[in-house]
């Protein structure tokens, strides 16, 4: 404290300081959250994770940044997400960050325990779920045939490679073959797994297109999916141009997201297994693919059953 004892200032920092207003530095949450983004352990987490997380460590050092991480309660914590309940997912990664940093606060002493653990987290309400609808095949054949080159490359990456459009934007000239079947690489944001992915017919013929109309060969870094000043597609810019078209097209119920699960559900369609596609989709949990992998093979067997009927 720089007041001089006995006087209204020094009072004024002290019961800051008790109250946890003012916390030493070495023990505040922004010093902590520093420590975090240091550690191996941090480095380790997945890009997609990491970035996730930004946003709540922000918010964090926003709301709390200089108090003593001694100080926090499970209650304050429940408090932080009943703020943020507008945004369920981000109120139920509060809890999240917060177990993350509180770990490392009871390794170095700053704590005795970890208040976010057994935090029960935020469902989503029945009216905000908007399920993904796969693109049936009416769908797809007009959106193939009619729709803009540039969005008819976006869709086959995404139907072909049966990756996170966040992934999309990832893939460059380098990581693609155009010999014999065709092949995209991969290291997917979320999971960190490198993948290798065979092109589907429509995909490699995409790829080939898109490429010749190149007025040069793209070097190896260079994004396949460019903005026309030739700069990386950003996910926003990639949902943006592709709402445009599907409003265009008749087609706005069938999202991005959706051309993953079209991609899972051809692979069913085509007699793979669940660790198949997994092997194709990089997913580390079954229960997508068992949902619509499922859906797929429902569809298949009632048709089969329809001609035994017969």
């Amino acid at each position: 404290m720089l007041a001089p004892e006995g006087t209204a200032e020094f009072d004024a920092q002290y019961w800051e300081i008790m109250t946890g207003k003012r916390a030493e530095a070495k023990r505040s949450w922004s010093a902590l959250i520093e420590v975090v983004r240091g550690s191996d352990e941090w480095a380790n987490h997945s890009p997609r994770y990491r970035k996730d997380l930004e946003p709540v460590f922000a918010y964090l050092v926003e709301k709390m940044g200089k108090q003593d991480v001694a100080r926090l309660t499970q209650a304050d914590i429940y408090d932080a997400m009943d703020a943020n309940r507008h945004r369920i997912r981000f109120a139920n990664y509060i809890a999240t960050a917060i177990s993350m940093l509180c770990k490392v606060a009871v390794r170095k002493r700053w704590r005795l325990d970890n208040p976010a653990i057994g935090i029960t987290p935020k469902a989503m309400p029945k009216a905000k779920k908007k399920p993904h609808v796969p693109w049936p095949d009416w769908a797809v054949e007009k959106f193939r045939a009619e729709a803009k080159e540039l969005a008819l490359l976006v869709f086959e990456i995404g139907v072909g490679t049966v990756q996170r459009p966040g992934d999309w934007p990832g893939f460059t000239w380098g990581d693609c073959e155009l010999e014999g079947d065709g092949l995209l690489r991969l290291r997917q944001n979320k999971t960190d797994v490198p993948l290798e992915l065979p092109c589907t017919e429509a995909l490699k013929q995409a790829l080939e297109s898109a490429k010749a109309k190149l007025p040069f060969t793209p070097l190896p870094s260079r994004p396949i999916l460019c903005t026309p000043s030739g700069g990386r597609m950003g996910y926003r810019y990639i949902a943006d141009m592709m709402l445009k078209e599907r409003k265009r097209l008749g087609l706005e119920a069938f999202d991005l997201h959706a051309l993953r699960y079209r991609g899972v559900k051809e692979l069913a369609w085509a007699g793979c297994d669940d660790d198949e596609i997994a092997s194709y989709s990089g997913h580390t949990t079954k229960a997508m693919i068992a949902k619509y992998a499922g859906e797929a093979r429902q569809q298949m067997r009632a048709r089969q059953a329809r001609l035994k009927r017969q």
